[in-house]
């Protein structure tokens, strides 16, 4: 079986994304955290809370989007 990562494009984001996994599985929350950490910002909070218009900034949808 051949295997494929897909990822998915700027504008796709949404306040919200990655919230079902993060609570399911702590692997996603420790992947958050760690996105978080290097990048020295709460990525994880604006990617929960918001708002949109600062979620799809590029410089916030990219890693939030790799992130997920």
């Amino acid at each position: 079986m051949t295997r494929a990562f897909v990822f998915p494009g700027q504008g796709s984001q949404v306040v919200g994304m990655g919230q079902e996994l993060a609570a399911a599985f702590p692997i996603a929350r420790h992947t958050l955290q760690e996105v978080d950490d290097a990048l020295n910002q709460n990525l994880s909070r604006l990617m929960a809370l918001g708002p949109p218009d600062e979620l799809t900034l590029t410089e916030n949808a990219q890693p939030a989007l790799m992130a997920v």
